[in-house]
C-alpha cells in the first residue's frame, strides 16, 4: 500500500475517497467488519490504476459507472455498520463528494437500486445512532447534497431527507444539534424554492439562513449559550465549501443534460410536493388519547416555520404559476385555519407571521383569503378588549406594525375591502380596534389585564396608529413625486423628506406585491369609481343597520336608495345572502302579515331546494338563515310556507303538505324541549311518536321515521342563526370632557366578546371553512390597485376620529417620554395627510387638539410633555407649512404665547407698559423683575399668567384682583425654565421660512397672523405687539415675491393696518402707522413701470386711515410719513402718487391748521420742484394733483393758503398747456388710462368723447367754477380771475366739443341760477333782498363787483373765441340777461354793460337768427320776470284795504296781523325792484335798437317791439290797480317807506316805446311799413292821451261813458295835479309826435284821436307846455285838413 499522500491514485475522486477508505481501515474492527476491510482495500488498489476518463453517465465524475459502483460500495458498507468510527469517515467523505460536486445525477423513488438512492438512505439512516457528532455530520452531508447543482433529489427521496432531518429536530442529542437541524431544514427550503423560481439546478446565488431569525419565536429555551453562533458557522462552513470547489471541466455539458424540459418541470415540482407536504404535515393533530403531544406540536411548529421560511424568500412564481398559488390557497390556508384552533402561542405567532407575508407579498392574488384571515387571526384578538391573551395581541400589534411598513399594503386593504361591498371593513376595524386598546378597559369592566399590560397595550396601539398614518403619509408623498418628477421643480414644492422613511427601509428593502405587479392596475378603479363603491358600501350599511332595528324601515330605504330591487325575489335573496343581518329580524319580517313581507317569504322559502333531503335535515337547512320568530302567528306562517315547499320538492314525502306542516310543528317543539335547560322533563320518543299519530291525513307515520326523527333531533341541535352583533355600550368616562373629545369618542362602541383569550373555537372554524367552501363556488373579485390621491380622503374619513382620540386621551393621561414622542410623531403625520389633502375640519381638529397640549395657556402646569407639543408645533409649521390654510392661526397664536412666557421668565417689561396711559408712565422703565432670578412680583399681568386660562380665551388668563401665592410663583418659574428648550432662532425660523411658503400659502400664513395679532393688540389685559412687528418681518422677507402674489398679501395687510391704525388706543395707532412707514419706504426702493397700481394699493392704509381717524395725532403722522417717503423717494413713486395726493386732499379739508400748513408746504414743494415726476407715468395723477390743490383753496384757516393753491392751480395749467406732462411727451403706445373725474362735477358725460390730453384740463376747470361760490370775497375774485385768465389764455387749445363740455360743465354752472328758469323762480322768491345776488344753490352772496367781473370775463371768453364757441351764444345771452333781471342793482348794471359790450364786439358778425336769440332771450327775460311778479302780487289778495276800514282805522298799525305786514313789507320791496328791472330791460332794448338799427330786420323790431309793448302794458296794468294801489299806499305808511313809482314806471316805458316807434317811422320807412308802425303809433298816442284825460277832466271818471255833458268844470285835486304834471312831458311827446305825422297819415288817423285832442282842449294842465304843443296841432294839422 502507498502512503497517505498517494492514496487514491491520480483521479479526483480517488484523491478523496483514497484517504477515507484508509481511515475506514484503520478504525474498523477486524474481525467484525472483514468484508468492509476487504472491500476497501480493493477498492484502493484500483483507484491506483485508474485515471479521469469523462462519463456522462456516471454518478462519480471522472470514472466510469462500473467503476463508480465499486467506489461507492465501501462507502455503502460503512455506513450500514452502523459503528460510529467508521461511520464518521464516510459521512465525511460524502460530504466532500458532494460539495465538490463530484457526484451527480438524479436521486428518486423510482430509482431504488441506483447508488445515489442508497447513498441518501444510508446517510439519513446513521443520524439514529445517537451520537452527537454523527447526526451533525448526516445534517452537513444532506444539506451539502441538497446544495450541490449536480444532484437533483426529487419526490420522495427528498421528502425522506427532510423527514430525516424533522427526526434530528425533534429528538436530537442536544440543543445545539436541534438548532442544526431546523436551520438545515430552513436552508433547504430556501434552495429548492430559489431553484423552483429559477427553474433550474444552477443557481448563482441564494439566502443563506440567519440562525437567530429562525430563534425569534420558538426554541429559544434550547439555545445553549454559544448554540447559535455554532449553527451559523455550521450552516456557514456548508455553503462556502461548495461555493469554493472548482467546477469540473465537464460541468457546462452536465448542466445542459439535466436542463431539458422535463428536468425544469421535475424542480418545480419536487417544490410543489415539498410545500404540500409541509401543509399536510402542520395540519398533524394529537388524537383524543394523548392531547398534549409536545413533539406532535413541535413538528407543527417546525412545520409552519418552515413554511414562513419558503414563503418569506418566495418570487414571483407564487403568483404567475397557478399551480403554486393554489397550493398557497388549498393547502396554507387550511393549515392556517386548521391550527387557529389550538391554543399554543408559537403556533399563532407563526400564523401571524406567514399571514403577513402573504398580506405584503401574495395580496393580489388572495383577495378572498384575506379578506377571511385578517378577520378570524388580526381582527377577532385585536377587538377583544376585556380578555385578552397578552402574547397573542401583542402579536397582533407587532403584525399590524409590520404592516404598516408597506404604505401599499394599508392603501390597498381599504381599497379592495373597505370599498368592496362583499368584504368586510377591515381598516375601518383596524383602526377602531387599535382605539379601543388605545383607550383601554371601559371604566367598572372586569378585566384579565394587569396595570402594566394594559399600558404596554395602550402604547402599542398608539404606535400602530402612528404607523398607519405615517404610511398614509408616505403613499402620498410618493404619489406626488412621481407626478411631480414630469414637472419642473421649484423651491416652493419642495416638500420636507426627512421625516417620512422609505417604506422598505426597516425590513431590508423585502421585495412586496406591489414591487412584483407593477402593472396590476390593468383592472385598477381610480378614485371616483372608489368613492361610488365606498359610497354604495356606506349606503348598504346604512340600510343594514336600519334593518336589524325596524326590518320595514330597512326594506323600503333600501328599495327607494336602489340597493335592493323592489320585487320580492330580490328582497329575498338579500335576505339571505347578506352578511351582517340580525337573524332574529329576518324572522321577524318573514313572519309580518302585510302583503309584501308575505310575498318576500314566499319567494325566501321558494329559494330553498329540498329535494331529497331527509325531513329533519331540511328544517335544520331552512333554519339556518334566520331565527323563528316568538310570536306564534308568524311561525305558524313561516312553517305553512315550509312545508308547501318541502312537500313540493318531494312530491312522494307525505301524503299532504298539513302532514309536513304538523310535523314541523312538532319538531321545532322537540327541539325546544330537548335542548332548553329550563324544561325539567324531557320528552321521551314514544311522547314523540305518540304526538304524531294520525297527522298523516289520519294515518300514522312510521314509527322508525318518527324515531330516526327523534334521535336526529335530540342529537344534534336544530340551531337557528345566531345574531352576529354583540350587546354594545358606550365610553363614558371623564376622558369625553378632554379636548372637547366628546363627539369623537361616541363615535367609538366598545363589542364585548365572549370568546377565548387564545384559539378559535370550533364554531368559528367551521363557520370560516363554509366561507372558503362560498367563495371557491364563486369568482375571485377584481383586485384593486390606485395611484389617485384622493382615496386617501375616504381612508381619512374613517381613520381620523379614532386617531384622535387615541392620541390625545394617551397625551394627556401620559406623562411617558416615550409614549408621549409617539403621539406627537402621530400628530404630526396626521396633519401632514390632512392638510396636503386640503381636509380643513380634519386638520383643524388635529392641529388645535396639538396646540391646546402644549398648555401655553395654562403655563403653571406645564410638563415636558407640553414643551414636546410645542416643539411638534413648530416642526409642523416648518414642513407642512404649505397646506396649513387656517390651521395656522392656532400654530401662530402658539409661537405668541411662548414668546410671551418666555418675556415674562427674563424679566422684560410687558408690552402693555407701552400703551399705558400717562399716570402709569413712571412704573414704565420698571418692568418686571427677572422671574427667575427674584422671585415673584404681584403684577396684574404676571398674576394673570400664572393662573392661566382656557385655550380660546384672548387673554392669558382672567382678570382676577386676588393675589397668587408664592408657591404657585415658583411653580410657574420652575416650569418656565423648561422652555429654554426652545430656543428664540426656532420661533424667528418659522416666521423666516415664509419666504418659502407658496402663494395660497403665504396668503393664508399672513391672514392668520393677522388675526392673532389683532387679538394680541385688543386684549384688555395685556395687549402686545409681537406678531406685530412679525407682521412687518414677513413682508420684509416676502416682498421680492412676484407682483400677483405680493398683491395679495398687501390686500389683507392693507386691511389690517387700517384696522389697527383706526384703533383707539393711540400708541398702538401710532406703532402700526410706524411699521406701516418702514415698509412702504423699503417698498419704494423698487421700480416700478408706468400703467400699473400696485404702489398706490401699498399706500391706500395711510389714505383709508387719514380719512377716518378721529386722532389729530394720527392724521399728523400720516402727513408726516407720506411727506418724507415721497421727498427721500420721489424719483421712485409712480402710481403711488394717486395716494399721496389723496392723503394731501384728507389732510386739506382737515380741522386742524398745523396738519393743513403741513401738508400744504409739502404739496407746494411737490408742484414746485417735482412736477415733472407727478405725470412721469401716468398722467390721470395730474388729476390728483389738482384735486388736492382745489381742495387746499377751500381751506377756511388762511387765505394765504387757499390764493397759494389757486395760483398753483394756474401753474398746474401753465404746465398743461406746455405739454408738461411728461406722460404725453414719450407718447402712447397703448391706450391712456382715463383720467379721473370729480364725481361731483355736473354733465361730465360733455367732456367723455373728446381728447385724453385735453380732458385733463376738466378737474382743473371743474373746481375753479367751484371755487367761484367761495364764501370769502377774495378766493371767489381770484378762482373767477383764475378761471377764466386759464380759458382765455390756453382757450385756444380746446376743440369745438371740449368748449361745449366747458360751458356746461364750468361755465354755465357758476351762473346757473341766472339762466336756469327753475332756479330763477326759485331764487325770486327766495331773495328778498335787493342788494344781494345769489349765483349759487349754496346761497353765496356776489356783490355788484364780482357780478361785473363776471360778466366781463364771460364776455371777453366768448369775444375771444366767438368762431370756436359761437354756438353757445343762446345760453351766454341768457346768462347776460338774467344779469339784467337780478333785482340787485350791481348785477342788472353788469349784465347791461356786458350784454352791450357783446353786441358792440361783435354785433357786425351776428346773424339775423343770431340778433333774433338776443332779442328773444330778452324778451323770455321779461316775461319770467312780469309772470313771477305778478304771482307775488297775489299774495296780497287776502290783505283788507282801505275801503274795509274805518276812517281811525286806516293807519293803525295795531288792527294789522304781523303776517299781513310781512307780506306787505315784501310785496312793496319786490315791486320796487320789478320795476328797476323793467326799466333795465326798457334800456337794454332801446340801446341796442339804436346802437344796432340799421343791422336789424323786421323780425328783429318785431320782438323788440314785443318786449316794449308788454312792459308798457304792464307798466300800465300796474299803475291802473287802485286797490293794489292803496294797499301799497297804507303799507308804505304803516312801515314808513317810500312807495315804489308806479306812475313813473309807467311814463317811462310809454315814453321809450313811443320815442321808438317815432325812430322807426323817421329812419327805417321800409320796416315801418312792413310793420305798420304808423298805426301802432296811433294805438299808443291814443293810449298815453286816454290816461291823461282820466287824470284831468274826471278823477277815476271813464270818458266815453254814460258822462252827461256838463257846462261846468271842477277844478283838479292835489293828487291828479301831481299825475297831470307828471304825465305832461309824455303828452307833448305824443302831441309833437301826432304833429310830425305827414299830411295823409294824420288825415287818415285823425278821427281816432280828433275826441281826444278836443277833451284836451276842455282839461285843466298843470304845465303849460301842454296847451302851447296842442295849439300847435291845431293850426298846423288840423287847420290844413279843415280848409280842405
Amino acid at each position: 500500500m502507498s502512503s497517505s499522500q498517494n492514496l487514491g491514485g491520480a483521479t479526483r475522486c480517488g484523491r478523496v475517497v483514497g484517504p477515507t477508505l484508509d481511515k475506514i481501515i484503520k478504525n474498523a474492527a477486524w474481525r467484525k467488519h472483514t468484508f468492509l476491510v476487504s472491500a476497501c482495500k480493493s477498492v484502493l488498489d484500483k483507484l491506483e490504476s485508474l485515471s479521469d476518463s469523462p462519463d456522462p453517465s456516471s454518478p462519480l465524475f471522472g470514472l466510469s459507472t462500473s467503476d463508480s459502483d465499486a467506489v461507492l460500495e465501501p462507502l455503502l458498507l460503512s455506513l450500514d455498520t452502523a459503528y460510529t468510527k467508521v461511520v464518521e469517515p464516510a459521512l465525511d467523505c460524502s460530504f466532500k463528494l458532494f460539495s465538490l460536486s463530484l457526484l451527480r445525477g438524479e436521486v428518486c423513488s423510482t430509482s431504488p437500486d441506483s447508488l445515489l438512492y442508497k447513498l441518501i438512505y444510508a446517510i439519513c439512516k446513521v443520524h439514529g445512532l445517537g451520537e452527537e457528532s454523527i447526526e451533525l455530520a448526516v445534517l452537513r452531508v444532506l444539506l451539502a447534497a441538497v446544495r450541490s447543482p449536480r444532484i437533483m433529489i426529487r419526490g420522495d427521496c427528498l421528502l425522506h431527507l427532510v423527514r430525516t432531518c424533522y427526526n434530528v429536530y425533534l429528538g436530537g442529542f442536544n440543543g445545539t444539534n436541534q438548532i442544526c437541524a431546523k436551520s438545515v431544514l430552513a436552508q433547504i427550503m430556501i434552495i429548492v424554492f430559489t431553484r423552483s423560481e429559477a427553474n433550474s439546478m444552477d443557481i448563482s446565488s441564494f439566502k443563506t439562513v440567519n440562525v437567530n431569525d429562525l430563534l425569534a419565536i420558538t426554541d429559544k429555551n434550547v439555545n445553549e449559550g454559544n448554540s447559535v453562533h455554532v449553527c451559523q458557522g455550521f450552516i456557514n462552513d456548508v455553503i462556502t465549501a461548495g461555493e469554493a470547489a472548482p467546477p469540473p471541466p465537464d460541468f457546462t455539458l452536465i448542466l445542459e443534460e439535466g436542463a431539458s424540459d422535463e428536468g425544469t418541470s421535475k424542480i418545480r415540482e419536487d417544490g410543489f410536493l415539498l410545500f404540500k407536504n409541509l401543509c399536510k404535515l402542520s395540519m398533524k393533530f394529537s388524537s383524543q388519547e394523548n392531547t398534549d403531544d409536545q413533539i406532535l406540536v413541535r413538528g407543527k411548529t417546525l412545520s409552519l416555520e418552515l413554511l414562513k421560511v419558503i414563503v418569506d424568500n418566495g418570487g414571483p412564481i407564487w403568483r404567475s404559476d397557478e399551480r403554486f398559488l393554489n397550493a398557497i390557497k388549498q393547502y396554507l390556508c387550511l393549515s392556517l385555519l386548521k391550527n387557529s384552533a389550538l391554543s399554543v402561542m408559537s403556533i399563532f405567532q407563526l400564523q401571524c407571521a406567514i399571514f403577513t407575508t402573504l398580506l405584503r407579498k401574495y395580496r393580489s392574488g388572495m383577495k378572498s383569503e384575506v379578506g377571511i384571515f385578517f378577520p378570524m387571526l388580526v381582527l377577532r384578538v385585536l377587538e377583544n378588549v376585556l380578555q385578552p391573551s397578552f402574547l397573542q395581541k401583542m402579536t397582533v400589534l407587532s403584525l399590524l406594525d409590520n404592516l404598516c411598513h408597506d404604505p401599499y399594503l394599508i392603501i390597498d386593504l381599504f381599497v379592495n375591502f373597505d370599498c368592496d361591498v362583499e368584504s368586510p371593513n377591515i381598516f375601518e376595524r383596524i383602526v377602531n380596534g387599535l382605539l379601543k386598546t388605545a383607550l383601554g378597559p371601559p371604566p367598572g369592566s372586569s378585566t384579565t389585564l394587569t396595570a402594566v399590560q394594559d399600558i404596554t397595550f395602550r402604547h402599542e396601539s398608539v404606535k400602530c396608529l402612528v404607523s398607519i398614518i405615517k404610511a398614509m403619509g408616505t403613499w402620498m408623498d410618493q404619489q406626488f413625486s412621481v407626478g411631480e418628477s414630469l414637472l419642473p421643480k421649484s423651491v416652493e414644492n419642495e416638500a420636507p423628506g426627512d421625516n417620512y422613511s422609505n417604506p422598505n427601509e426597516e425590513d431590508g428593502g423585502t421585495t412586496t406585491d406591489h414591487d412584483f405587479h407593477p402593472d396590476l392596475n390593468s383592472e385598477s378603479s381610480e378614485a371616483a369609481t372608489l368613492e361610488q363603491r365606498r359610497a354604495y358600501k356606506i349606503e348598504l350599511q346604512k340600510g343594514v343597520a336600519l334593518f336589524n332595528r325596524k326590518p320595514s324601515k330597512g326594506i323600503e330605504f333600501l328599495i327607494s336608495s336602489k340597493k335592493v330591487g323592489s320585487s320580492p325575489d330580490e328582497v329575498a335573496s338579500f335576505l339571505r345572502d347578506t352578511t351582517g343581518l340580525n337573524a332574529t329580524m329576518i324572522g321577524d319580517y318573514l313572519g309580518e302579515r302585510e302583503e309584501f313581507p308575505m310575498k318576500v317569504m314566499h319567494a325566501y322559502v321558494d329559494s330553498f331546494d329540498f329535494k331529497e333531503m331527509n325531513f329533519g335535515e331540511a328544517i335544520r337547512f331552512f333554519l339556518r338563515g334566520f331565527r323563528l320568530p316568538g310570536e306564534a302567528q308568524k311561525i305558524d306562517r313561516i312553517m305553512e310556507k315550509f312545508a308547501e315547499r318541502f312537500c313540493k320538492c318531494n312530491p312522494n314525502s307525505f301524503s299532504s303538505a298539513d302532514t309536513a306542516y304538523v310535523l314541523a310543528y312538532s319538531v321545532i317543539m322537540l327541539n325546544t324541549d330537548a335542548h332548553n335547560i329550563m324544561v325539567k322533563e324531557k320528552m321521551t320518543k314514544a311522547g314523540f311518536i305518540k304526538n304524531n299519530r294520525g297527522i298523516d291525513d289520519g294515518k300514522d307515520l312510521p314509527e322508525e321515521y318518527l324515531g330516526a326523527l327523534y334521535d336526529q333531533v335530540v342529537k344534534n341541535e336544530i340551531k337557528m342563526s345566531s345574531d352576529s352583533s354583540a350587546p354594545e355600550s358606550r365610553q363614558a368616562n371623564g376622558l369625553n370632557k378632554l379636548l372637547g373629545l366628546d363627539g369623537i369618542l361616541n363615535l367609538v362602541y366598545w363589542t364585548q366578546t365572549e370568546e377565548k383569550a387564545v384559539g378559535a373555537n370550533g364554531l368559528l372554524i367551521k363557520h370560516i371553512q363554509e366561507k372558503f367552501r362560498s367563495k371557491s363556488e364563486k369568482s375571485e373579485s377584481a383586485y384593486h390597485v390606485v395611484t389617485d390621491v384622493a382615496i386617501l380622503r375616504f381612508m381619512v374619513e374613517v381613520s381620523w376620529g379614532p386617531m384622535l382620540a387615541a392620541f390625545s386621551v394617551t397625551l394627556d393621561q401620559n406623562d411617558d417620554r416615550l409614549a408621549v414622542v409617539e403621539c406627537l410623531r402621530g400628530f404630526r403625520y396626521a396633519v401632514h395627510v390632512t392638510a396636503v389633502m386640503g381636509m380643513q375640519t380634519q386638520r383643524d381638529a388635529f392641529v388645535t387638539s396639538i396646540a391646546k397640549f402644549t398648555n401655553l395657556h395654562c403655563a403653571g402646569d406645564m410638563k415636558q410633555k407640553n414643551v414636546d407639543a410645542v416643539k411638534a408645533i413648530i416642526s409642523i409649521a416648518i414642513e407642512d407649512g404649505n397646506h396649513l390654510q387656517d390651521a395656522w392661526e392656532h400654530i401662530l397664536t402658539c409661537l405668541s404665547r411662548i414668546e410671551h412666557l418666555q418675556l415674562l421668565g427674563e424679566g422684560a417689561p410687558s408690552d402693555a407698559s407701552y400703551f399705558a396711559s400717562p399716570e402709569a408712565e413712571e412704573n414704565k422703565a420698571l418692568g418686571f423683575p427677572n422671574l427667575k432670578k427674584k422671585g415673584a412680583l404681584q403684577n396684574p399681568v404676571m398674576m394673570a399668567v400664572v393662573r392661566g386660562g382656557s385655550y380660546d380665551s384672548s387673554a392669558i388668563g382672567p382678570n382676577v384682583s386676588s393675589l397668587v401665592r408664592q408657591d404657585q410663583i415658583d411653580n410657574f418659574i420652575a416650569n418656565l425654565n423648561l422652555l429654554d428648550q426652545i430656543e428664540s432662532f426656532q420661533l424667528n425660523n418659522v416666521y423666516a421660512h415664509s419666504q418659502r411658503l407658496k402663494t395660497e400659502a403665504i396668503v393664508a400664513f399672513v391672514k392668520a397672523l393677522c388675526k392673532v395679532s389683532m387679538s394680541e393688540l385688543q386684549s384688555p389685559t395685556d395687549p402686545r405687539v409681537f406678531s406685530l412687528t412679525k407682521l412687518v418681518e414677513i413682508a420684509h422677507y416676502n416682498m421680492n415675491r412676484i407682483r400677483l402674489v405680493w398683491s395679495r398679501i398687501w390686500g389683507i395687510l392693507s386691511d389690517f393696518f387700517v384696522s389697527v391704525g383706526l384703533s383707539e388706543n393711540l400708541s398702538v395707532a401710532i406703532f402700526v402707522m410706524d411699521s406701516l412707514r418702514q415698509l412702504s419706504m423699503k417698498f419704494l426702493e423698487r421700480e416700478e413701470l408706468a400703467n400699473y397700481n400696485f404702489q398706490n394699493e401699498f399706500l391706500r392704509p395711510f389714505v383709508i386711515v387719514m380719512q377716518k381717524s378721529s386722532s389729530a395725532e394720527i392724521r399728523e403722522l400720516i402727513v408726516r410719513c407720506i411727506s418724507q417717503m415721497v421727498l427721500s423717494r420721489v424719483s421712485n413713486v409712480k402710481s403711488g402718487w394717486k395716494s399721496v395726493f389723496k392723503v394731501f386732499t384728507t389732510a386739506a379739508a382737515d380741522e386742524r391748521k398745523n396738519i393743513v400748513v403741513l401738508a400744504f408746504e409739502t404739496m407746494e414743494k411737490i408742484v414746485r420742484e417735482y412736477f415733472s415726476y407727478i405725470t412721469e407715468t401716468e398722467a390721470t395723477t395730474f388729476t390728483d394733483c389738482v384735486r388736492c390743490l382745489i381742495t387746499f383753496t377751500n381751506s377756511k384757516f388762511t387765505n394765504d393758503v387757499s390764493l397759494n393753491a389757486i395760483a398753483f392751480l394756474r401753474f398746474c395749467a401753465l404746465k398743461l398747456a406746455d405739454g408738461g406732462l411728461v406722460w404725453n411727451e414719450r407718447g402712447r403706445s397703448s391706450s391712456p388710462s382715463t383720467p379721473v373725474i370729480d364725481d361731483d362735477a355736473p354733465n361730465i358725460h360733455n367732456f367723455m368723447e373728446v381728447d385724453e390730453n385735453i380732458s385733463y384740463w376738466v378737474p382743473l376747470l371743474t373746481g375753479l367754477s367751484k371755487l367761484t361760490s367761495d364764501s370769502r370775497l377774495a378766493i371767489r375774485k381770484s378762482s373767477l380771475e383764475v378761471l377764466f385768465n386759464i380759458l382765455k389764455d390756453h382757450g385756444h387749445l380746446f376743440s369745438r366739443t371740449f368748449w361745449i363740455g366747458v360751458f356746461s360743465s364750468v361755465i354755465y354752472p357758476i351762473f346757473n341760477s341766472v339762466w336756469g328758469e327753475k332756479d330763477l323762480l326759485s331764487k325770486d322768491e327766495l331773495c328778498s333782498s335787493p342788494s344781494t345776488y345769489c349765483p349759487h344753490s349754496n346761497g353765496v352772496s356776489w356783490d355788484s363787483e364780482t357780478s361785473a367781473m363776471a360778466a366781463q370775463s364771460l364776455v371777453d371768453v366768448f369775444v375771444s373765441y366767438f368762431t370756436v364757441i359761437r354756438s353757445q351764444l343762446s345760453s351766454v345771452v341768457s346768462l347776460l340777461a338774467g344779469f339784467i333781471r337780478s333785482p340787485a342793482q350791481g348785477p342788472t348794471v353788469a349784465g347791461i354793460g356786458a350784454l352791450l359790450r357783446l353786441a358792440d364786439e361783435l354785433g357786425g358778425r351776428f346773424s339775423e337768427d343770431e340778433w333774433k336769440e338776443i332779442f328773444l332771450a330778452v324778451k323770455e327775460a321779461a316775461s319770467l320776470t312780469l309772470s313771477s311778479f305778478m304771482k307775488i302780487l297775489r299774495t296780497i289778495d287776502d290783505v283788507q284795504d282801505e275801503e274795509t276800514l274805518s276812517d281811525q282805522d286806516f293807519s293803525n298799525e295795531d288792527n294789522v296781523d304781523e303776517d299781513s305786514l310781512q307780506t306787505m313789507s315784501y310785496v312793496v320791496s319786490r315791486t320796487k325792484s320789478h320795476i328797476t328791472v323793467q326799466l333795465q330791460v326798457i334800456q337794454v332794448v332801446t340801446d341796442l335798437y339804436r346802437v344796432h338799427q340799421q343791422s336789424l330786420l323786421a323780425s328783429h323790431v318785431t320782438v323788440i317791439l314785443e318786449i316794449l309793448s308788454s312792459i308798457t302794458s304792464h307798466a300800465h296794468q300796474l299803475n291802473s290797480d287802485l286797490i293794489l294801489q292803496k294797499k301799497v299806499r297804507r303799507a308804505c305808511s304803516i312801515l314808513e317807506l317810500s312807495e315804489p313809482p308806479m306812475l313813473h314806471f309807467e311814463n317811462d316805458t310809454h315814453q321809450n316805446y313811443l320815442e321808438v316807434l317815432q325812430d322807426l317811422l323817421t329812419y327805417n320807412p321800409g320796416v315801418s311799413v312792413e310793420l305798420s308802425i304808423e298805426s301802432q303809433l296811433i294805438t299808443v298816442c291814443v293810449k298815453i292821451l286816454k290816461m291823461y284825460l282820466k287824470c284831468t277832466l274826471f278823477e277815476g271818471a271813464e270818458l266815453e261813458e254814460t258822462r252827461q255833458p256838463q257846462n261846468w268844470i271842477l277844478p283838479m285835486g292835489a293828487a291828479a295835479k301831481e299825475a297831470a304834471a307828471a304825465r305832461s312831458p309824455l303828452v307833448v311827446a305824443v302831441l309833437k309826435a301826432l304833429r310830425g305825422l305827414k299830411r295823409d297819415s294824420f288825415k287818415k288817423y285823425a278821427p281816432t284821436f280828433f275826441q281826444l285832442l278836443v277833451e284836451l282842449v276842455r282839461s285843466e294842465h298843470s304845465s303849460s307846455q301842454v296847451p302851447q304843443v296842442l295849439s300847435t296841432v291845431f293850426h298846423t294839422c288840423m287847420g290844413p285838413m279843415m280848409g280842405e
